[in-house]
């Protein structure tokens, strides 16, 4: 099982670059994705978290507040931490299953934006592909694609993983400055490269 840890700020092309991955055949396992399921209405993770928060973060359909919770987790580090810890432990355990279902497959794709805050994936993974960009276009694609305002934006990126950080541990970078049909061409460069490693490796192997 050899698995690609893709990663990237916030607005970096991310969910972009999986579903051109996915395009591709190759099997793509998103935290984020899981995330959203965890913690939709009446999910068990839910219980917890109204203990931990209040009513105020719990939609009237029984789901995460996601809007109000952002809020609160990008300007108070604790508050963060204690979401963290009811999120991450049920998170990975449900990415780790998913990883198990295409062992078969010549790589996998595990997306994991708050790879360097989770060190728990390390040990799952065999490489690191970052999906990076500039600060002024990840403000850019969020405000466009989210609605939130200019502060919010920046407090998130603030409070991931420097840029100067993710490039330093990265294997592979692929800048996303520009549109999707440019981010497709160096995927499809990139998958080629993975195939080939992987094929070499089983055979060393």
């Amino acid at each position: 099982m050899y698995v690609i840890a893709l990663t990237g700020g916030i607005g970096s092309g991310k969910s972009a670059a999986a579903k051109i991955f996915a395009e591709l055949g190759v099997p793509v396992t998103d935290v984020d994705v899981i995330s959203h399921e965890l913690t939709a209405a009446n999910q068990p993770l839910i219980k917890d978290i109204a203990a931990n928060f209040g009513s105020d973060f719990i939609t009237p359909e029984g789901a995460l507040n996601r809007s109000a919770m952002r809020q609160l987790v990008f300007k108070d580090a604790t508050a963060r931490a204690k979401l963290n810890a009811i999120l991450h432990p049920a998170i990975y355990d449900e990415a780790l299953k998913q990883l198990q279902l295409h062992q078969a497959a010549p790589y996998q794709i595990l997306v994991v934006p708050l790879l360097f805050e989770s060190p728990r994936y390390s040990k799952h993974i065999d490489q690191i592909l970052v999906i990076d960009c500039d600060v002024k276009t990840q403000i850019d694609r969020v405000k466009q694609r989210s609605k939130l305002p200019e502060p919010e934006i920046i407090n998130i990126i603030k409070a991931q993983t420097s840029r100067k950080k993710q490039l330093k541990f990265a294997n592979d970078v692929i800048e996303n400055n520009e549109n999707v049909e440019k981010l497709r061409e160096k995927i499809l460069e990139i998958h080629q490269k993975y195939i080939n490693t992987c094929i070499l490796s089983k055979t060393i192997s």
